[in-house]
């Protein structure tokens, strides 16, 4: 069963705090992993997440008024 919208917005700001600048090298390890499995959908999870990291990365930069 697919992870939710919000589920996957959790994921990602989970894997943001722990890995801080190094969350897009954790990602690709968990897509290169699940890559040599054949495991189609939880590639599909990891790139969803990664998306999700990159808009808050964009967020955190962005100056707030």
């Amino acid at each position: 069963m697919p992870l939710s919208d919000w589920e996957l917005w959790a994921c990602a700001n989970t894997v943001l705090e722990a890995h801080g600048t190094q969350a897009p090298v954790h990602v690709a390890e968990q897509i290169g992993a699940l890559a040599l499995k054949g495991d189609d959908e939880g590639i599909r999870t990891w790139q969803e997440i990664a998306r999700r990291i990159v808009e808050l990365e964009a967020g955190a930069k962005t100056p707030r008024n």
